[in-house]
Formats: C-alpha cells, sequence, structure tokens
C-alpha cells in the first residue's frame, strides 16, 4: 500500500471493494448495528458535501470534533479531510477554560459536538472562541428549543450535502483527489504534563506509515475487531480506530456508555487492545475485587493453579522453556479456570494487548501473563503518532519497550535522551517552534539501547532526580511498583535533593471501600474512609511489603495518604489520566515539603473550587519503624 495516499482515499477502496462487509458497529440501547464500509463511505461524502457547500470548509480550515468515541466522529473527520481540511480532536471531558484553549490555538473554524452537554459548554465560552463560526451537533436529544444561529444538527448538514451531491456529482471526487499524502491531516495536542499542551501536526502519511508498520510486526486482518473505548483525541486510538482500520480493514466497535465499555469488551472479545497503563490497572483492581467476593471454592481452584500461571509468565517473560509439569498442570489450569477469567474480562479473544502512554509495572505485566494475555509494552510519543517501538510476540519482558518499528532508526544522545528517526515523525508543532536535532526528534525520555536491540525507559528526562545522597531515581519505577497494590489507585514519589523519598498515595476507592465494609467499618465519602486509623494502618502494611524489595538507600520512608482523588478537572491529571507530575508538585509543595520536617501531621491546602481554599490536617505514616521491623 502506498503511504502517498490518504485516509480518505483508503475510505474510498474500502467503501468500493468490501461494500457489504462491516467496518464499524455501535451498540445503542443493548444492540450492536452493525455499519458497512459502503455506509461509512456514503455518510462521509454526504457530510463532507455539506460541509463545503454550507459551511464553506476548504483545504487547511480546521474542523474541531469533541465527544465520546462513535460513528460520527469518524464521519466527522474524514469528512473534513476528504475537503483537505484538518482534524483537531478534543477530549470530551475539557473544561471550558481547556476548550477557550485549544479552539483558539488551532482556530477552529467549525466545531461537531456530540450532544447538549458538549453543545451547553461550547455556548458557554462563545464569545471568547471568535474564529468557530459554526457548532454542529450529532446527538439531537433535548436540543429542539436551541435557537442559537451557530447551532447545526448533523443529519440536517448531511442533508444539505446530498442535495449539493445531485448538482455537483463529481465534486466529493474532485476534492478528495486534490489532498496528497504530504496534507497534514491532523493536529493532535500533546497532554500537557510538563506545561502547556503542543499542537503536532501530523501528515495522512505520518498516520499511514506508522499503521502499516505496526502491521508487519503485529498482522492483523479484516476478521479482527477493536474496541474503540479510549478518547479519539488521544494519537494512539486515532492509529488504531481509524488508520488501522482503513488500512488493513479491522472492524471497530463503539461502546454504548464510557460506562458500559467493560460490559461491552466482554460482548465484543477484541482481537486487541490498545491502552494506558490506568485501564490494564484497572482491570487487575476490578479482578481482584471479584476474586475477593468468589465463593472459597473458586478461590481455592485459583489460588491453586496460580503458581503454575506465574510460572509461566516467568518462562514467557525470561525467554525461558518451562517444564513438562509447568506445562501440564497450566494446561488444566486453563481449561478450569484461566480461560474463564479472560473470557469474564473481555480477553478471550485477545492476540495483543499494548501498553502505550507511560509504564506499566513489572508485576501488571507478570499478572496478565500468567492468566494466558499477551501483553506488551510498545513506545513512542505524540510526535511519532503515538508508536516508534513495540515488543515482538516471543521476546517480551517485562522492562523493555521493545524494538523500533521497521523503517525506524533510534540512537541515545549525550545527555542519554532516546532520539528518533521515523516516517510517522510529525512536521512541527502548530504556531510553535519546531525542535529537531539534526531531523531527529526527542521523544522527551532517558533511556538505554542494549545489544539485542531492545530500547530502556528510564523515565521522562524532566521527571528524574538525584537525591540528597547521590541517588539517580526514576519515579515512575517507584510508583508502579505501589500502584500494583490493589489497594493504591495513584502515587506520587518526591525526592529531589532530599535525603530520603516520600510520597502521596490516592486510594483506590473502590477495592478499599469493599474491604471496609469487609471489616465493618463505616465510612460516608472519599474523605472520611482515607482518614481512617485502619485504612492508615493497611497502606502502611501494603508499603512496607512492598518496600522489602528495594534496596534501603532507595526506599520511601514517609507517606501520605492524600483525601481526595486526584482530577483531571483541577489540572491534576491529563486527560489520558497521567499525573502532571510538575504541576502537583507545585500545587502541594508545602505538604510534600512537609513531610521532612514533621512526624506527626501536616496541612493540606487546596481549592475547592468555590474560590475557598480548605485547610485539612494529614497523617504522616512514619515507614522507618516498620521497614526495619519486616
Amino acid at each position: 500500500m502506498s503511504i502517498d495516499k490518504t485516509l480518505s482515499h483508503l475510505l474510498i477502496e474500502r467503501g468500493t471493494k468490501m461494500a457489504n462487509q462491516v467496518a464499524l458497529r455501535q451498540k445503542e440501547l443493548g444492540i450492536w448495528n452493525e455499519i458497512t464500509w459502503s455506509k461509512y463511505l456514503e455518510n462521509v461524502r454526504s457530510l463532507s458535501l455539506g460541509f463545503a457547500s454550507e459551511l464553506g470548509i476548504e483545504k487547511g480550515d480546521k474542523v474541531a470534533i469533541l465527544g465520546d468515541n462513535r460513528p460520527q466522529w469518524l464521519y466527522s473527520q474524514l469528512a473534513a479531510q476528504s475537503l483537505g481540511a484538518i482534524a483537531v480532536g478534543i477530549y470530551q471531558e475539557a473544561t471550558g477554560d481547556e476548550l477557550i484553549y485549544y479552539l483558539n490555538h488551532c482556530d477552529a473554524k467549525v466545531v461537531v459536538a456530540e450532544d447538549q452537554e458538549q453543545v451547553d459548554k461550547l455556548l458557554e465560552i462563545e464569545e471568547l472562541i471568535p474564529s468557530v463560526q459554526k457548532i454542529v451537533y450529532y446527538n439531537d436529544k433535548s436540543m429542539r428549543k436551541y435557537s442559537n444561529k451557530k447551532l447545526l444538527y448533523i443529519k440536517d448538514l448531511q442533508k444539505i450535502g446530498e442535495g449539493f451531491g445531485e448538482k455537483e456529482p463529481n465534486f466529493f471526487k474532485h476534492k478528495s483527489e486534490q489532498v496528497s499524502g504530504n496534507d497534514v491531516a491532523i493536529i493532535s495536542y500533546t497532554a500537557g504534563s510538563t506545561g502547556d499542551p503542543k499542537g503536532v501536526m501530523l501528515t495522512h502519511s505520518n498516520l499511514i506509515s506508522t499503521a502499516l508498520n505496526l502491521a508487519e510486526v503485529d498482522p492483523v486482518n479484516e476478521k479482527d475487531d477493536y474496541l474503540s473505548f479510549l478518547p479519539l483525541a488521544w494519537i494512539g486510538e486515532q492509529v488504531m480506530s481509524i488508520t488501522m482500520s482503513l488500512c488493513k480493514g479491522v472492524s471497530i466497535n463503539f461502546p454504548e456508555q464510557p460506562t458500559t465499555v467493560l460490559t461491552d469488551l466482554r460482548e465484543i472479545g477484541p482481537h486487541t487492545i490498545f491502552a494506558p497503563p490506568r485501564t490494564y490497572e484497572n482491570i487487575i483492581s476490578r479482578f481482584k475485587l471479584r476474586i475477593d467476593g468468589a465463593t472459597w471454592f473458586k478461590r481455592k481452584v485459583y489460588n491453586f493453579f496460580k503458581p503454575y500461571g506465574e510460572k509461566m509468565a516467568d518462562a514467557k517473560l525470561n525467554n525461558k522453556p518451562a517444564s513438562l509439569s509447568t506445562k501440564i498442570m497450566y494446561g488444566l489450569g486453563d481449561f478450569l479456570v484461566f480461560s474463564a477469567i479472560r473470557d469474564h474480562l473481555g480477553l478471550s479473544r485477545i492476540k495483543r494487548a499494548y501498553n502505550n502512554g507511560a509504564p506499566l509495572g513489572e508485576e501488571a505485566i507478570h499478572f496478565f501473563h500468567s492468566l494466558g494475555v499477551n501483553v506488551k509494552h510498545c513506545y513512542g510519543a505524540t510526535e511519532v503518532c503515538g508508536i516508534s517501538f513495540v515488543q515482538r510476540d516471543g521476546d517480551i519482558n517485562k522492562t523493555s519497550v521493545g524494538l523500533p518499528l521497521p523503517h525506524t532508526e533510534v540512537k541515545i544522545s549525550d545527555n542519554n535522551e532516546v532520539l528518533v528517526k521515523s516516517p510517522g515523525q510529525y512536521v512541527g508543532y502548530y504556531k510553535d517552534f519546531h525542535e529537531s536535532i539534526n531531523g531527529w526528534v526527542s521523544l522527551g525520555d532517558q533511556g538505554k539501547l542494549e545489544d539485542d536491540g531492545h530500547l530502556y525507559i528510564k523515565d521522562q528526562a524532566s521527571s528524574m532526580f538525584t537525591t540528597q545522597n547521590g541517588e539517580t531515581i526514576a519515579p515512575s519505577y517507584f510508583e508502579n511498583k505501589l500502584k500494583y497494590s490493589r489497594f493504591i489507585k495513584e502515587a506520587l514519589v518526591y525526592g529531589k535533593d532530599k535525603p530520603y523519598l516520600v510520597s502521596m498515595i490516592n486510594i483506590d476507592m473502590a477495592n478499599v471501600g469493599r474491604w471496609a465494609e469487609k471489616n465493618q467499618i463505616v465510612y460516608t465519602t472519599f474523605a472520611d474512609l482515607s482518614t481512617k486509623k485502619e485504612v492508615l494502618q493497611l497502606i502502611e502494611k501494603e508499603i512496607a511489603n512492598i518496600m522489602k524489595d528495594i534496596k534501603s538507600e532507595t526506599r520511601i520512608k514517609k507517606i501520605v495518604i492524600f483525601n481526595k482523588e486526584l482530577d483531571a478537572d483541577e489540572g491534576e491529571l491529563t486527560r489520558t489520566q497521567k499525573v502532571r507530575r510538575s504541576y502537583l508538585e507545585d500545587k502541594y509543595e508545602s505538604l510534600l515539603e512537609g513531610l521532612y520536617s514533621s512526624n506527626g501531621q501536616v496541612t493540606l491546602t487546596y481549592n475547592n473550587g468555590n474560590q475557598s481554599d480548605v485547610n485539612t490536617n494529614l497523617e504522616v505514616i512514619d515507614l522507618d519503624t516498620t521497614q526495619e521491623v519486616a
């Protein structure tokens, strides 16, 4: 397949050659509705003609899309791209301030919004987004009484497009042929974990070459299913849900609601998952919650076969053969329990489950492989379409991010930063300086290349720090170890130029709540539960056990359990649920610094969203004596 083609060219080919095969499925009212490739193309064509004739969309214009994963998102993106316009995905949870930033920064001419909720957010800031001329919505529930002249229902726009197509039957074909592979297809915003998000400009060829190179390593075909549940504003989902589907004919399935993802995952049983660590951590957390609530007999059977699953995982992750007895017992365990667990989790048909966006803890990788789920790291950045490295089947380990994709070059700079040259390499930042080093792009992380070609990532260069004792710390390594505990949802490790490490902990409400109920501990809110004496003792014990495997010089000495959940709306997490480390360190500096001067309590101060500060005292847990006893 030529990478000179565009996404719309690929859709036209699929819509013609695979007209009656299923391209998309959307679950509505419990029923999976199928959309064929010809219907997919028909929807894109009519909307594209409507964009051109009614809204005046031309080559180079920006069309922003705001909403959950739905077929209409794909229609809108490809309709704009067929005219040479640029699609800009925006996370559906974006606040008003975030929308103002994104829409003004990219100069969006039109916003395609999902429903009343998204439309209301846009109308509230209407005067602050002057470049937006029209808002096209595709869920008309409760929209009948809206009279703003900027609003337009997507089906009405498609009807206008159909009428225009009857007058100009060659318009769509002519316009799509004028778009080339080197034209910018999308502006994808970085997570903004270390500053304001940057608008990464990626061409059709960037996206297509990345998907094809990944498929060269891990083949997919037209019979494969993929569940699209992560935000389409994320570059990883762009590559898988849109580009890979157009390149290889994979069927894309959209859940009914974000809250039904786990149920829908089980019903579809996809062949591939592409997700950040938080998704896999949530799966593990929910599994542990369910196994705790299972019958005595089921827990007994699982615990009996669990060691054989762990032995098989050890063999696979260390590229060593398992003994015959282990294989036999694992096979029996797979028949009796592991296959049922995979089916319950919706992973029964999984060929590969990619982890991307941040490191996944070694314990989590080991857990999935013990169940027979092929979880493996891939690695990249928005600037290289999200993927530059991937672990190969049969050559997976818990710590590397794998080998470069075909046609990708890599080297390590003098200051240990990972530099990449790739066909998926961006053409620049929108309205910003395009940084490169003689054609090489820095991925912003420190890493090491081994003789076998595997790349090992230490951490983001901006996150690495050195303690007072000269120990170089990659905080994500410790944070991943902490988060493998089913009782810990999030952790921030701190200690630059300090005598020892400390950590701020977010408990997992579901698992800690279940534990509290079983132990007859009464609580009301998250804040109440997180400050219970019994919960403090539980987390202290968990972390003390985790620290046993860490050398004493780099152990976490003190912790504090946060009495509120970290929130993306407050800027504490990115929209892909990654911790915004520098922001948190600045926001809660007094609390973190207080851990070094207090042996009893520290004061947490934060704004509750009502322009008033909340001050509360939190208990400091000193792990020194716990670890010495252990």
